[in-house]
């Protein structure tokens, strides 16, 4: 009887430690199943979070892009205003060429200042060697000077912030 017993506790013992193993088994997959969970979760994360960076980043490249863009129309939004303004320049100077009054003198000095400080240059042509981004030859000249020297300015020309927005009109040395 006391081997019975004992063979039955001993046979228990055994169910036990099956089921505590199955139990074991069970728990070992699931933790499996979970860190593999746990892992395209991670991926998953780490995507968003790329993805959102980016778009992020796209946002304030688009913003400076924006602000710049604005900022040029600013900068060129008198173009046209200062283009119709410049024969009146012209004027002036052909003016002075033939006045010597000292009122008129003032005038163009004070326009010319006002335009130059909205962000008109002029460009130097008398002298130079031809650029046909800044010049226009209208017409060759025989001359001892270098080949492609500017010899005489016809019309002035005009940069607006940098913008070339009219040549000087030049004659050039052959």
């Amino acid at each position: 009887m006391v081997a019975d017993k004992n063979k039955e506790k001993k046979q228990k013992e055994i169910e036990y430690i099956k089921e505590e193993n199955e139990e074991r088994g069970d728990l070992m997959k699931k933790i499996k199943r979970l860190k593999e969970k746990l892992k395209l979760c991670q991926k998953e994360k780490n995507e968003y979070l790329e993805g959102w960076q980016r778009a992020k980043a796209d946002l304030i490249n688009f913003k400076k892009e924006q602000e710049r863009r604005i900022a040029d129309y600013y900068k060129f939004a008198n173009e046209n205003l200062i283009l119709e303004i410049l024969p009146v320049l012209d004027s002036f100077e052909e003016a002075l060429k033939h006045s010597k009054d000292e009122g008129l003198f003032q005038i163009y000095n004070q326009l010319k200042s006002i335009l130059k400080t909205n962000g008109l240059e002029e460009i130097k042509a008398l002298g130079e060697r031809f650029n046909p981004e800044f010049h226009e030859a209208v017409g060759e000249v025989k001359s001892n000077k270098a080949e492609g020297t500017i010899i005489e300015e016809i019309q002035k020309g005009y940069k607006f912030h940098g913008k070339v927005i009219r040549p000087s009109r030049v004659k050039v040395a052959k």
